[in-house]
């Protein structure tokens, strides 16, 4: 992979790994990520004069996108509810590039040539073991995990559909702006519901961090979207988990949450994938 796409899409999983941190602190996680999704489709409908209306060929999959990033954030943020930011979303992000590979190889027909393979397979590893150190999976029994798998299963899928989206579309912003202009409002109208008797002390109480995360997301999302219409989508998939280190970080220096010497060995052989991932093709 190109050093610049690297650092773009490492970027990108910074933003994530800090605007999933604001869902997961806020007083009422399903709030916080309905006024995030209101502020990406505000930051989109701004940039609808520059981008023009969706091309006809990417319907199909804004559509099946917006489906798909409903079930996410109902997954993730019932997961933040119950259970820790450093083990919901390491196991969720942690599933979401072999879920990826898998779809993208079954759909798109790529393959991942042998070092690709190991690359890929480091760095699930790495996640996967932050979500199970010393054994304990997470508090509150299953729930969170199930949450986790659920997110994670999600997360493959809206990769797969907005990767191919993206390669559709005359111009890679004009499918990204549409993406977050149409993907929010299932779960708006959802989360709005739910808190109808307290929707005003729910948005005071959370519009500061949906915004600025709806910023962040907008920006991280955008730029795995324009790294994925010239490259592998399990590739840069994989690589945007690396989030993963960050979030873990927040959530042991911020949280309170445990982190030890196991999860600093499993950042180092994630850190091995990266290094592979800057080599690796496709067969």
């Amino acid at each position: 992979m190109d050093p610049l796409i690297i650092f773009v899409v490492l970027c990108a999983a910074a933003t994530h790994a800090t605007w999933n941190t604001l869902v997961k602190v806020g007083d009422d996680p399903l709030m916080t990520a309905a006024v995030l999704n209101i502020a990406t489709a505000v930051i989109g409908l701004a940039l609808v004069p520059v981008t023009g209306l969706p091309d006809p060929g990417t319907w199909p999959f804004l559509i099946a996108s917006a489906i798909t990033h409903t079930g996410y954030f109902l997954c993730l943020t019932g997961g933040y509810r119950i259970g820790d930011l450093s083990h919901v979303y390491p196991l969720a992000r942690g599933c979401g590039p072999v879920y990826a590979a898998v779809l993208t190889y079954i759909v798109a027909g790529e393959t991942l040539n042998p070092a690709g393979v190991v690359a890929v397979a480091l760095i699930c590893a790495a996640i996967l073991s932050l979500t199970f150190v010393g054994g304990r999976i997470v508090r509150n029994g299953m729930a969170p995990v199930l949450f986790g798998l659920g997110t994670g299963l999600f997360i493959g899928s809206y990769t797969l559909i907005d990767g191919l989206g993206v390669r559709q579309a005359g111009t890679p912003l004009n499918f990204i702006v549409w993406v977050f202009v149409l993907h929010g409002f299932p779960i708006v109208a959802f989360a709005f519901w739910r808190r109808r008797a307290t929707l005003g002390a729910s948005l005071r109480a959370n519009w500061r961090r949906g915004a600025l995360g709806g910023c962040l997301g907008f920006v991280g999302y955008g730029l795995v979207l324009w790294a994925m219409s010239t490259n592998p989508i399990a590739l840069v998939s994989a690589l945007r988990e690396t989030s993963v280190i960050i979030a873990a970080m927040i959530g042991t220096r911020l949280l309170g949450e445990p982190f030890g010497r196991a999860r600093v060995a499993a950042a180092f052989v994630m850190a091995c994938g990266i290094v592979m991932l800057q080599g690796a093709g496709w067969g």
